[in-house]
Parts: C-alpha cells; sequence; structure tokens
C-alpha cells in the first residue's frame, strides 16, 4: 500500500450550491463524536446536526467551517443533517454578499 494522494480542495466559487428551502447556514461549534456536530444556525438556534455518510467519506469538517444544514421534519429546533461545507473562500465571498446574518459573520472571519 503506498500514500494516499492528497488532492487540494478546488478553489472556485462557482461550484457553491444554493439553499433549498428550509435549508439554513450554520457554523460549526463543536465535534461530538463520530458523525455528530454542535452547529450554530443562521436563526439562532444550535442543532445536534449529523455529517451525512456521502460527506463524510469525502470532506473533513472542523470547529468554525460554514456549514449548510437541513433540520430534520421532526425535531427541527434540535436536530438536523449537514450536507455541504463551504471553503474558506467560500464562506468569505457569503459573507461579503451579505447573505449570512452579522453573528455568523463574526465567527467566520476569526
Amino acid at each position: 500500500m503506498g500514500k494516499r494522494k492528497i488532492i487540494s480542495e478546488p478553489k472556485e466559487l462557482e461550484e457553491m450550491p444554493e439553499l433549498g428551502a428550509g435549508d439554513l447556514y450554520g457554523v460549526v461549534v463543536k465535534l461530538m463524536g463520530y458523525d455528530n456536530v454542535l452547529v450554530e444556525c443562521s436563526d439562532g438556534k444550535q442543532r445536534l446536526c449529523r455529517i451525512r455518510g456521502q460527506l463524510k467519506r469525502r470532506i473533513w469538517i472542523k470547529e468554525g467551517d460554514l456549514v449548510a444544514v437541513s433540520p430534520w421534519d421532526f425535531q427541527s429546533d434540535r436536530r438536523g443533517d449537514i450536507w455541504w461545507r463551504f471553503t474558506k473562500n467560500q464562506a468569505l465571498e457569503l459573507a461579503k454578499k451579505g447573505v449570512l446574518p452579522e453573528f455568523l459573520r463574526e465567527k467566520i472571519e476569526k
């Protein structure tokens, strides 16, 4: 077995997804273990979110990352799924456009 080749993330801003109805922006507050993450969402609530399987195998998520959260149908104010992680450049671009609430912008720019 050889070393695994590390491919850097694309820095293109064109790949940013549009949030659908009911989806929120959030900032990772704390990694809780395995695929659970505590996220502060753009509606002001903290949710315990899980990282979707296809994302978990491809991308590393750290504290302070901007993510897209889809709240669950039940327990929508406490639980959700993370379906996208924005790169630093993408997060700064969204903050510059004014899409993010003020308290999320402050957390990203730190």
